[in-house]
């Protein structure tokens, strides 16, 4: 009887689903555990091996829990929407819909071949219209809501429409617009329109103009990414910046409370620092600098008020509302020219050009308000309008940038630090004592701190502040593969839809040309965007992150009609309580779903304010590419070992057809017609191929499709070499060769159940103290490693415990069936085939998880060292609560011992118990 792998793991694969093996109850009296993974996009390329690393992890979780009595959650489905598929169906001219079908088909099969415990009737797909009918329902629930700072949630509108009409807002500041105050009298003459404009400015989900990147020559908003030095990335052509009308979300609301309840999860301390400068929370102060010979003024905002008596100048946004008006004659020249270079760059190249230092006077001048001085205002990149005031104040002498700054434009510097700033670089201590500061002179700067914000705000030129560096969420897409947002504009004014017309439905297009003005496609479709006579529906679409943002609530309760996830079905299951993904999405994803959580939360719809209790950061495989070296201007390749010799190009050739280093010749010339008469000068008969270890990408030919690995070794040897291969929250790079060592392993512990002639050899015999200890050694260390996603040193256990028992030939059920059962999360179909070979006639993944017994693994003999006068001579076993004349005999009764006693009695003998003997002639 052979391990057929093959065989064994399409029958039970078939069987599983014929069973429905892993389908979960929302109803169980058993505790509950939420498994999760980041669900994938469904790429066309399909999955390497990189990709199911975190799959497989959780999959052995979820296994592992189940067996330990559990009612486990563990769903997967398809982040299907965004521009990638858009991309991939522009390119193989497709449409999304079709492309994304086919992508996702190809994904299961896939995903099904490496045998995981999926409920698949819980299957979500991002880009269905029974799904995102609730996504359009949640982004209808924030539109609907604003943010009560003094109670600290969500509300509905309607609950700040009454404030308003009692007493205005001088309780509730504007967050859209700071400087909005009004009287309830006031609020009652508004128009309707009116006060629709003031409600946008209070909404958690909202409209507001931002920037794009617009290019004419391709007629699209471009994202970020797809800029590159003020060009597309497609075609080079020029970018500008394009003042658009955008929906946002007001996450900055959250802002405190994305802080405080990263206190109550289990992130890495990596993760949750990652978050923590992403909010970047400050306090400071805010500070009112009029304008020499105008009637504006300046807000700085600032987390340095001790500093300000070494304010040399003043730095604007090149997109700060005050610039065009506050631009002297004689400058307005140069500053023109300055903005159309900085509407030329993307915020990511302003941010990370950190060596270049551009800007332009504005020819305007403040006035510091705590002595008078006047400070040239300058504008530069920078500065970016959407961080504080979208203004600084520049301290050279304690601000490296704004020291860089002032040397570049020869900008005078005040020094108000002493002997602290040695005037060749900035110094930002907090701890020297000011100088050049007025009535702060002689002042350690810490206190000086509070001192200037309590001046400042007894002049009322200023007030305390606490600012955050993150921005408001952009949640527009001037894109077609996207959900649809549920507004019509009447008259210009933003309406919601009402729930009973959800879903909103994507219309189909075979074009997906942006509008004249860069809308979306969905602005060519004129008879769905015009609903009426002056109501149009948004042509903008939701950005990806709409549907990753709530579809682990949707996985309790995918196939609810009436609500996105019943009550008590989000009750039951609460929290995640593993969520298993990569580190990109930590400031992205991460915090966008945490905010929905709360926003919900707060508005009552579920129970829970945090969706993930624990996160795991899986590491990445790497890819060990391998590269062949053609002799430039020929198709001649020489082998590594000679590359030296000749003038050669490293070109990357598939992984595949290298065996470990080793080039396959005859596949190398089929493997791309330019190689059909490739010629090689080879080491040894051998074509050795270069190693280089880099990112797994389909471009640099080095991945490895799963399909090809489980075809030739099954999936149970994929699952726990993937998983052998270093801890996984480690990146490591990929090497084929190693998993016929894990096949090995396999085959070897299939033989102490079965021999290929005799089959089934497995006895009921009873177990040695031997064999007993070896077992639960392995139940102790799988049992804890499992738990804590240690499973590199499982596998490493796993394959001590087989070559233990091979050694004593122990085929016995008493000793095998256990181990089986520890086996089952990582090598279902294994250990399910031997189950029932066994006889067993339930399933073994409803086994009951063995129990360590601490008794079996406690040492009762000790190795002692035996030494003669202090010389170690031999090594005795010896019961370890043997009292000290038993051992001494025991000793003494030796034959190494006796022979360097040469018949003489010795003087003593010492014993020091679990340690040593030595015995004094």
């Amino acid at each position: 009887m052979e391990y057929n792998f093959r065989a064994i793991e399409k029958k039970w694969q078939q069987q599983w689903k014929e069973s429905h093996a892993y389908k979960v109850s929302n109803d169980s009296p058993k505790p509950k555990c939420y498994v999760l993974d980041m669900f994938p996009y469904p790429s066309g390329a399909g999955l390497h091996v990189g990709h199911p690393l975190g799959y497989i992890a959780t999959d052995i979780y979820s296994r592992y829990k189940r067996l330990k009595g559990f009612n486990v959650l563990h769903p997967m489905g398809y982040d299907a929407f965004g521009l990638p598929a858009e991309q991939y169906a522009l390119e193989t001219g497709q449409h999304p819909a079709v492309t994304t079908a086919q992508n996702i088909k190809a994904f299961r099969e896939q995903l099904d071949n490496i045998g995981f415990c999926y409920d698949w009737d819980r299957e979500v797909n991002t880009s269905d219209p029974s799904y995102y009918k609730w996504t359009q329902w949640i982004f209808l629930q924030l539109f609907e809501s604003w943010y009560n700072r003094l109670n600290a949630k969500a509300e509905p509108i309607s609950t700040l429409t009454a404030i308003f009409e009692q007493e205005g807002n001088s309780r509730h500041a504007c967050p859209g617009d700071r400087q909005r105050t009004f009287t309830a009298a006031e609020w009652k003459s508004y128009t309707e329109k009116e006060q629709r404009e003031v409600l946008m400015q209070y909404r958690l989900a909202f409209l507001d103009y931002a920037e794009v990147n617009w290019c004419a020559a391709l007629g699209t908003v471009l994202a970020n990414d797809e800029v590159i030095n003020g060009v597309s990335e497609r075609g080079g052509f020029p970018v500008v910046k394009k003042k658009m009308r955008q929906w946002f979300l007001r996450i900055t609301e959250y802002a405190d409370r994305l802080l405080t309840g990263l206190e109550t999860v289990n992130f890495s301390d990596a993760m949750k620092e990652m978050q923590r400068n992403w909010i970047g929370k400050s306090q400071g102060a805010e500070v009112t600098f009029s304008l020499k010979g105008s009637s504006h003024t300046i807000e700085v905002y600032t987390t340095r008020p001790d500093t300000i008596f070494g304010v040399d100048f003043v730095v604007i946004a090149p997109e700060h509302e005050l610039i065009q008006q506050i631009t002297s004659a004689e400058q307005k020249a140069d500053i023109d020219k300055y903005l159309e270079y900085v509407q030329s760059r993307s915020e990511r190249e302003r941010m990370a050009d950190v060596k270049q230092i551009t800007g332009c006077f504005t020819g305007a001048y403040a006035i510091n308000p705590l002595n008078g001085r006047e400070i040239p205002v300058w504008t530069a990149e920078y500065v970016l309008a959407g961080y504080g005031t979208g203004a600084v104040m520049a301290v050279p002498c304690g601000d490296q940038r704004d020291f860089s700054f002032a040397r570049h434009f020869n900008i005078p510097i005040t020094n108000i630090i002493g002997d602290a700033f040695n005037g060749e670089e900035a110094n930002p201590t907090k701890d020297a004592k000011l100088q050049n500061s007025g009535f702060l002179d002689g002042m350690d700067m810490k206190p000086a701190m509070e001192a200037v914000i309590n001046k400042l705000e007894e002049m009322k030129i200023g007030k305390r502040q606490i600012n955050f560096k993150m921005r408001d969420a952009g949640f527009s897409r001037q894109r077609y593969w996207g959900e649809p947002f549920p507004i019509v504009f009447k008259d210009g004014v933003a309406y919601p839809l009402d729930e009973k017309d959800l879903p909103l439905e994507l219309p189909h297009v075979d074009q997906y040309k942006p509008g004249e003005e860069g809308e979306g496609p969905l602005a060519n479709i004129t008879d769905w965007v015009n609903v009426a006579p002056n109501v149009k529906r948004e042509t903008n679409t939701m950005p990806g992150y709409a549907g990753s943002s709530w579809y682990f609530l949707r996985y309790m309760d995918p196939h609810n009609s009436t609500t996105f996830a019943d009550r008590k079905a989000t009750d039951y299951w609460n929290q995640v309580d593993v969520y298993v993904g990569g580190t990109e999405h930590a400031v992205g994803h991460l915090l966008y779903s945490r905010m929905w959580t709360k926003a919900l939360y707060d508005l009552g719809h579920i129970g829970f304010d945090e969706p993930f209790k624990s996160l795991i950061n899986q590491g990445m495989i790497g890819g060990s590419s391998r590269l062949v070296y053609r002799i430039r201007g020929t198709q001649q390749f020489v082998s590594h070992g000679l590359k030296d010799q000749y003038e050669t190009d490293p070109l990357h050739v598939d992984v595949n057809i290298v065996d470990g280093l080793e080039l396959d010749l005859e596949a190398f010339k089929k493997w791309k017609a330019d190689y059909a008469d490739a010629t090689f000068i080879l080491e040894d008969g051998k074509y050795i191929c270069g190693v280089l270890l880099e990112k797994m990408s389909k471009r640099l030919f080095n991945t490895v499709n799963p399909n090809d690995l489980v075809n030739k070794f099954g999936a149970d040897t994929f699952r726990m070499y993937e998983m052998f291969l270093g801890p996984v929250e480690q990146s490591k790079p990929w090497d084929t060769k190693g998993i016929e060592g894990v096949h090995r392993f396999l085959k070897k512990l299939w033989r102490l159940f079965a021999d290929e002639n005799k089959g089934l050899i497995v006895t009921n015999d009873a177990p040695t103290p031997e064999e007993l200890k070896i077992l639960h050694k392995t139940i102790n260390k799988i049992d804890g490693d499992t738990s804590s996603f240690s499973y590199n040193t499982a596998v490493s256990q796993f394959m001590i415990c087989v070559n233990e028992l091979a050694t004593l030939k122990c085929s016995k059920r008493a000793i095998l069936e256990p181990v089986l059962i520890l086996l089952t999360p990582y090598a279902p179909h294994f250990a399910e085939e031997l189950w029932q070979l066994l006889g067993n006639t339930t399933s073994i993944l409803d086994a009951a998880y063995p129990v360590y017994d601490e008794s079996y693994t406690k040492e009762s003999t000790f190795n002692y060292p035996i030494a003669v006068n202090g010389k170690t001579r031999t090594e005795m076993g010896l019961p370890l609560d043997a009292d000290n004349s038993t051992l001494e005999k025991e000793v003494l009764a030796s034959e190494v011992v006796q022979k360097w006693l040469d018949g003489k009695q010795p003087k003593k003998v010492i014993i020091v118990k679990g340690r040593m003997i030595n015995v004094v002639i």
